[in-house]
């Protein structure tokens, strides 16, 4: 199994994001929904319509969901990022069928059709770390460690057992660590 890389780059999320959507509105929502929400793809793709609004069709503000790797419940609200996507796409979509749907519409894509949707965008926006759908839950959790969420916090949102093992999830790497002991200079 190879190791994919999180989207370390601001201004290359923002361009992963404006060519998705240029694309296909769903390839855009499950990369926006993916990178906010530090669901792993598997989650992702159970997601139905009916999760992400509520009785009278609007979208929800939060959201509750079985785990399918742990088994465990996780609720969480969306950010406004999110939102603002969902509401662009929802409206396109039955009540009853997958958020994201094949072509078929019923069932959702799969993992690889994923994979391919994301590496595919990547390669077009120069990224070159590798790729794959754990791109979405790592670029999470990197902008959270990177805009100065503790790493407990980190670690708890993605149920590691240690700080050291989200860091290396993460791909903090020891540089910059070390520039911790270089830069702060009190």
């Amino acid at each position: 199994m190879e190791f994919v890389q999180p989207i370390r780059e601001r201004k290359k999320i923002d361009a992963m994001k404006k060519l998705l959507k240029g694309s296909n509105i769903r390839d855009y929502v499950l990369f926006t929904l993916g990178i906010n929400s530090g669901l792993r793809v598997s989650d992702l793709l159970q997601l139905k319509v009916a999760d992400v609004i509520d009785e009278k069709g609007r979208i929800r503000d939060r959201i509750t969901i079985r785990e399918k790797k742990t088994g465990k419940t996780k609720t969480f609200p969306f950010s406004d990022t999110v939102i603002k996507a969902l509401r662009e796409y929802v409206p396109n979509l039955s009540t009853g069928s997958a958020l994201f749907p094949s072509r078929k519409g019923r069932t959702p894509i799969t993992r690889q059709q994923a994979y391919r949707i994301l590496n595919d965008a990547a390669k077009v926006i120069g990224v070159k770390d590798k790729i794959g759908t754990h791109t979405l839950r790592k670029t999470f959790a990197y902008h959270a460690y990177i805009s100065g969420v503790d790493v407990t916090r980190i670690q708890a949102l993605l149920n590691h057992s240690s700080p050291r093992e989200t860091l290396r999830y993460i791909g903090i790497t020891q540089d910059e660590l070390d520039d911790v002991y270089l830069n702060l200079n009190l």
